[in-house]
This record gives C-alpha cells, sequence and structure tokens, in this order.
C-alpha cells in the first residue's frame, strides 16, 4: 500500500510588533554598555601595567603556588584560568604565551618557560600546543604580588562568585612603563612602550623626592623607551619631550648589524620591535625582483639557538653603509613605534604623559602600602592584646593551673580565667589553649619580651601610615632593592639623529636604463631595457595610442605638461617597473591632477642644461621655445603653474636638444613643415610666442609631429621658406596617413 503523505498545519506567527526608537536611545541602551565592556574589562591596561586577562592568568598561577617548585603544564593553566576567565583555553593561552621568556615580548618576561613558545620577532613561528610546554612565574613576580595577602589592592567575586580575585595587582614597582602593552578597544586605542627598568625606578625617585619634577628633568633620567628585541632608537630631544608630555607620538627604530669581509656578508642580529622579519624578507624580496638591490646577492633567514640572524650578501666593493641607509629607508629594517599612552584611572580611560603616569602609579601605590601598612599593624596589635594577657600569668603560673584543674566544667574554664586575672575572652581563650609543656617561666618570659619590640613595631607603623613623607620614603627603599635586584643594561642602543647620516635621495635610487611610454589618454609606463627586448607589443586602451616613447634612465626626473598649462614633476624611481602588457599608471589620478586635466607631454630630465628647450605648439598657429632651465626648481616642488602660454590652447609638446622638423596639421586640411630652429627661444615661461602657421578665420592647428619624412612621402613640399605661411594643401596620400595619425 502507498504511504499516505503526511500533511503538517503551520500555525501563523502575528507579525512582530515594530517599536519606533531613536537611534540615540538605541546606541545608549545597546552599544554603549559594550563599548564600555571592552574598554574597562577587556583592552586598555591599568595603572598596575596589565589588562585584564594578563591579571587574571598571573594571579592563578599565584594561587596555584607557581612561585616556587617546578614547571606545570601550560595546559593546566589555562585549564585552572578558566575560573576567572572563562574564554576559551586557545586565547588564554595565547595571553600567557606573550608573558613568556621564551617569546621575547617583554623587557622583563613574568612567566619562566619551558618548550618551544615562538618569537615575538616572527608571525610564521607559532607556539607549540599547551599540552607540550610549560611554565612558572618568574622571581620578579615576587615584586608584583608584594602586599596581596595583606589587603593590598581589593579582592571582587570572579564571573560566578565561587572565589575572588583582585581589581589591580600591588605592583612595586611601575610596571606599566617597563613592560609593553598594546590594545585596541572600541573608537580608542592604546600602545605602551617599554622602558629601562633601573631609569623608571629613578625617575619615580625623583618624583617622589619632588612632585614638581619636569618632563625635561625626568627625561634626563628616563632616556628614552628600551625594547627586548633591542636595535637602535634614533633619538630627537624634542620629539622624544613631546612624547614625554602629551603621551602621543612615535619613535624611530633602526636594525643593528655588523659586517663580515671575508664573507662580504651584512648580519643584521636586532631588528626594530614593530616588525617582523617575514616582513623584511618579503619586502628584501620585492626590491630584488624590481632590480632595486643591485648590491645583494643573496639573503637568507639564518635563525638559530644562537638567536635572531639575518643574513644579506653583497657583491665585492659594495659601501655597505650606503647600502644599509638604502634598506633603512626601503624596508622595515627602519620602522617606527607609534607611543599612545592610554590608560584606566580609576575605571575612566586617560591619555597620560610619563611624569602624570608615574604620579597616578604613586599614588596607586602609596594607598596600596599604606594598606598592607594598617594589615600588619592590626595583626601585631591583636597579637600583642594576648601576649599583654600573657604577662598577667606570669605573676601566678600555680593560680591559672589551679584555676584550670579545679573547673568542673570545660565552658567555665575560659570565664574563670576571665575572671581570674581580670582579662578579656580572646585573651582566655589564647591561654587556655597554650600546651601544658609551654606553662614554664622560660617559655612566658620570653613571649613577654615580645612586647617591647611590638610596641616598637606599631608605632613605627602607625607614623608611617599617618605621615606621607614617610610613606614616599619607604617607597624610595623599596624602588631601590628592585633596581639593585633586577636592573639590567638598556638594550636599546640611543643614536641621537644629529649622529645618523642623512643620505641623497638619488644616491639612494638604484639607476638602471629603461623606457619611458606615455600614452595619448594619460597611461604611463617604465619598462626595463630587459623586459622590453622580450616584447615589444604594448597594451593599451581600445583607441589609445602611444604619444612618448623615449629612453631614460631610472635616476631621472620626468616633467608631465598638462593641457592646462601647468607641469608636474616626479621622479622616475616613483614609479615602478611595468611589462609591456600592462596599462601602467594613469597619470591624472598618480600625480593628483585637477578635475578634467590631461596629459600633453612627458619629458624625462637627467639635467637643466642651458641649451636644451621645450618647444610648444599651439591651435592659434603659434610656437614657442622655452628653455628646459625654466622648470628647475631649487625646493622640491611637484607642481609649477603657468608652465606655458595659456592664451591658446597647446596643440603638440617636444624637447629640443638639437633642431629638428615638425609638421604642423590645420583644420582646413593643410600642413606645414617648419624647423624648430626658427622657432624663437622665450626666456618668459608664458609667452605667447611667434605666429608661424597663418589660419584663416575658424581654422586652427589640431596636431603636431615630428619627423616629417615618417609621415609623409614628399615632406619638401610643405616647406616654406617664408613664415609665417598659410601651409599646403594635404595631398591625396598625405590626406589618408594623417587621418590614420591623427585619430
Amino acid at each position: 500500500m502507498p504511504r499516505k503523505k503526511k500533511t503538517t498545519e503551520t500555525a501563523e506567527l502575528p507579525p512582530a510588533e515594530i517599536i519606533d526608537q531613536p537611534i540615540t536611545e538605541t546606541i545608549e541602551t545597546n552599544y554603549m554598555p559594550y563599548v564600555m565592556t571592552v574598554i574597562v574589562s577587556r583592552a586598555i591596561p591599568a595603572i598596575d601595567g596589565f589588562k585584564p586577562a594578563h591579571r587574571k592568568l598571573l594571579y592563578t598561577m599565584y594561587t596555584h603556588g607557581m612561585m616556587s617548585g617546578g614547571y606545570v603544564k601550560c595546559a593546566t593553566i589555562t585549564g585552572d584560568m578558566m575560573h576567572l576567565n572563562p574564554h576559551s583555553t586557545d586565547a588564554n593561552y595565547d595571553t600567557l604565551v606573550r608573558l613568556t621568556r621564551d617569546y621575547g615580548a617583554l623587557l622583563h618576561p613574568l612567566i619562566d618557560s619551558k618548550g618551544s613558545f615562538g618569537k615575538h620577532y616572527s608571525s610564521d613561528m607559532k607556539a607549540a600546543a599547551a599540552r607540550y610546554t610549560d611554565a612558572r612565574l618568574e622571581k620578579i613576580c615576587a615584586e608584583i604580588f608584594r602586599g596581596i595577602d595583606k589587603n593590598a589592592v581589593d579582592m571582587v567575586p570572579n564571573y560566578d562568585n565561587t572565589t575572588t580575585e583582585p581589581t589591580l595587582l600591588p605592583t612595586a614597582f611601575p610596571n606599566v612603563l617597563v613592560n609593553p602593552n598594546m590594545g585596541i578597544a572600541v573608537g580608542m586605542a592604546s600602545n605602551i612602550c617599554s622602558f629601562n627598568l633601573a631609569e623608571v625606578c629613578d625617575g619615580t625617585t625623583a618624583i617622589l623626592k619632588n612632585p614638581n619634577t619636569t618632563s625635561e628633568k625626568l627625561l634626563d633620567i628616563i632616556k628614552a623607551p628600551d625594547f627586548s628585541e633591542g636595535g637602535q632608537l634614533i633619538y630627537d630631544r624634542e620629539q622624544m619631550l613631546s612624547i614625554y608630555k602629551t603621551g602621543v607620538g612615535s619613535v624611530r627604530l633602526r636594525a643593528k648589524y655588523r659586517f663580515d669581509p671575508k664573507e662580504n656578508c651584512i648580519e643584521i642580529f636586532e631588528i626594530p620591535y614593530s616588525t617582523t622579519i617575514e616582513l623584511i624578507l618579503k619586502k628584501l624580496t620585492d626590491l630584488l625582483k624590481d632590480g632595486k638591490l643591485r648590491e645583494v646577492t643573496d639573503f637568507r633567514d639564518e635563525i638559530g639557538l644562537s638567536g635572531f640572524k639575518l643574513a644579506i650578501d653583497v657583491k665585492r666593493g659594495t659601501d655597505v653603509p650606503k647600502l644599509m641607509e638604502k634598506l633603512y629607508r626601503l624596508t622595515p629594517l627602519e620602522d617606527s613605534f607609534r607611543c599612545n599612552f592610554n590608560l584606566l584611572i580609576d575605571g575612566a580611560p586617560r591619555q597620560l604623559g610619563i611624569a602624570e603616569i608615574l604620579k597616578e602609579w604613586i599614588r596607586f601605590r602609596m594607598g596600596c602600602y599604606r594598606r598592607e601598612l594598617v594589615y600588619e599593624c592590626e595583626q601585631k596589635e591583636k597579637k600583642l592584646h594576648l601576649l599583654l594577657g600573657l604577662g598577667k600569668i606570669l605573676l601566678d603560673i600555680d593560680r591559672a593551673i589551679k584555676i584550670v584543674r579545679e573547673t568542673e566544667e570545660e565552658s567555665m574554664v575560659v570565664p574563670n580565667l576571665m575572671e581570674g586575672f581580670s582579662i578579656d575572652e580572646v585573651q582566655a581563650e589564647y591561654i587556655a589553649d597554650i600546651k601544658l609543656r609551654n606553662l614554664n617561666r622560660e617559655y612566658i618570659i620570653n613571649r613577654i619580651r615580645e612586647i617591647e619590640s611590638l610596641q616598637s613595631e606599631i608605632a613605627e607603623m602607625k607614623a608611617v601610615i599617618g605621615d606621607e613623607l614617610k610613606l614616599k620614603s619607604e617607597l624610595i627603599k623599596q624602588l631601590a632593592e628592585i633596581k639593585k635586584k633586577y636592573g639590567q643594561p638598556r638594550r636599546t642602543e640611543i643614536v641621537h639623529i644629529g649622529e645618523v647620516a642623512v643620505p641623497d635621495e638619488d644616491e639612494l635610487v638604484e639607476n638602471y636604463p629603461v623606457k619611458a611610454v606615455l600614452s595619448r589618454e594619460g597611461y604611463f609606463k617604465k619598462i626595463t631595457m630587459q623586459s622590453w627586448r622580450g616584447n615589444d607589443e604594448q597594451k593599451l586602451k581600445d583607441g589609445d595610442v602611444i604619444s612618448v616613447c623615449c629612453d631614460a634612465e631610472n635616476a631621472d626626473e620626468v616633467l608631465f605638461f598638462s593641457d592646462r598649462a601647468q607641469v608636474y614633476k616626479a621622479k622616475m624611481s616613483d614609479f615602478d617597473t611595468s611589462k609591456a602588457s600592462s596599462l601602467g599608471d594613469y597619470i591624472p589620478s598618480k600625480l593628483n591632477f585637477d578635475d578634467g586635466e590631461g596629459v600633453l607631454y612627458m619629458c624625462p630630465v637627467r639635467e637643466y642644461a642651458e641649451n636644451v628647450n621645450i618647444v610648444f605648439v599651439f591651435e592659434n598657429g603659434k610656437c614657442v621655445k622655452v628653455p628646459l632651465s625654466a622648470y628647475e626648481t631649487k625646493t622640491n616642488r611637484k607642481r609649477l603653474t603657468n608652465a606655458y602660454s595659456s592664451a591658446s590652447p597647446a596643440v603638440a609638446a617636444f624637447i629640443e636638444r638639437e633642431p629638428f622638423e615638425i609638421m604642423l596639421y590645420s583644420s582646413a586640411g593643410r600642413a606645414l613643415v617648419v624647423s624648430t630652429a626658427k622657432i624663437p627661444v622665450k626666456t618668459t615661461r608664458t609667452s605667447q610666442g611667434v605666429s608661424i602657421f597663418t589660419l584663416k578665420k575658424d581654422n586652427k592647428v589640431i596636431s603636431a609631429k615630428k619627423d616629417p619624412s615618417e609621415i609623409s612621402e614628399d615632406p619638401s613640399r610643405y616647406r616654406r621658406g617664408k613664415l609665417p605661411s598659410s601651409g599646403i594643401a594635404l595631398s591625396d596620400a598625405d590626406s589618408g596617413s594623417a587621418q590614420i595619425k591623427l585619430l
């Protein structure tokens, strides 16, 4: 029997109700909470120098006893971290990797690691899986957690109220400036570079002693950022002072190298903190393909157990310093670190300078240390209170024993001791719990001796708690101890900007012969001679033709004359090499021409010689020669207005190194062959020139071509001894040829 088809009835849902809501209200109720969560709880570091994920990871390791003992599997650590940071274990592991010694991102690593954790200077070298790697806290973390068990910071419930975690870590040194941090929130970001620990401790001490310490004075103490990758920092004092004051700016970093003359090899052993070896290798590959590094024969990544090394083989006789200046300019071997000191202060983001950051840290640290002292003072006062009760027993130990022995009920021991010795319940409980073996005079006298030392310590603590100057003095001592214990020499070398050679731009340009090709529509190609010989078929848009094709060199300057009497100047090296099979660069877009402006002529220039001219032909039949030197500028100007006369539209332009003939065509079908030797030179660029082609009303010159012998069967027919001339009517053969040429 065939099965009956099931029919299902679906109930129609009522249409969703559409509620009108102002966009501002939508943003306020739905978007702003998300924004604030990202800023406060994820991306922006706080005054302790940590983002929430870092803080949760370190506290998890601290509470699990990883300050001492052996290594623990990272898989265990990231799993335990889920109690505080319920994201994926992969996200937790990424957080752990960045803080490790093996990864190398921090000046003072916070996690001692064992295994493969990748490298900060490589985007391809990844950390091994968490089940294979091990970690524990570094010794410097003792300063990160100093006082955390003594109520130094607030503790809050974790996300499911099963435990507590600190809102901040009571760092005993300004970790916020010692280790770098970066975060991207919504509408804001933070990028804090690292500074040398010893210098930061000295700078903080200076502000503790004199809160009015200026940024200028601070700059003499904390000299400049210091990065874990080392390298060189190009030091500009004014620029650095601006960063110290505002918290915004950028610093230039350079790779460090050494040259082995025996092997003819440059060894790069330190690179800027902000780049990777993959970016450097990619740029070197591109430059070598483009023929811009003819001094380099090979390069390779030689990273090994000894550390970072990038080897660059060069040709014999190469000027290595000059080549390195070129590489600094063209590759990420010189890079910038953009500073943006955005921090959470009391839960709100603020952009601060170095002095302001240290003052905020001092305020935070003084609060932590004061709370720590208050906690210790309370503990000592409790102990003192017990010992004062014990001291009363010293007067009559036998009586205390008798009271305990003759008390019939255990619950009455404490009340009877309270009554017998006039002590309170806490003291009586303490005395009642003393072991029988300790009820001897020696034990009791030794305990009582502690009373004086406790009273002295409590008095000192209260004096410090109530005196800001004494609090600061204690912080200064702590910073001196930390500097002595963990301070290390600078890794990043400071090179003053005056010591850096400023190479001539032309010297850095690799020079080689090229073909410069310009089409009538404004497409430009720079083709190497090797590529030119391989393929001479030029790709062009439909209807487009080549208007200029000439030899040039890559170091040449190139002038582009527009149809609006302007000239745009560029470097031939600014253009990438093209192939004949490509369209090339669209010049009006590349050089930011005005709207509707087109290219009239292109001219490569090696030098602005006095005997070289630019010939202009105008619609009204006039021609003029302007010296090429008229377009030479002392400054690096990109555009010159009034490059030639705008009284009549220009039809054509040519460069004249030696006189040559041009053939002019009129709209009336007439032509005239003229030698450029008969066109006068005018020193003023805007000169209208002289009349060459006599035209009737409503007629105009529509074109001008070089080398008439290649255009006309009989060019002598159109030559005239006397100028101006009305030209000669085109022959039938030349008329057809002209139409083809003018398409």
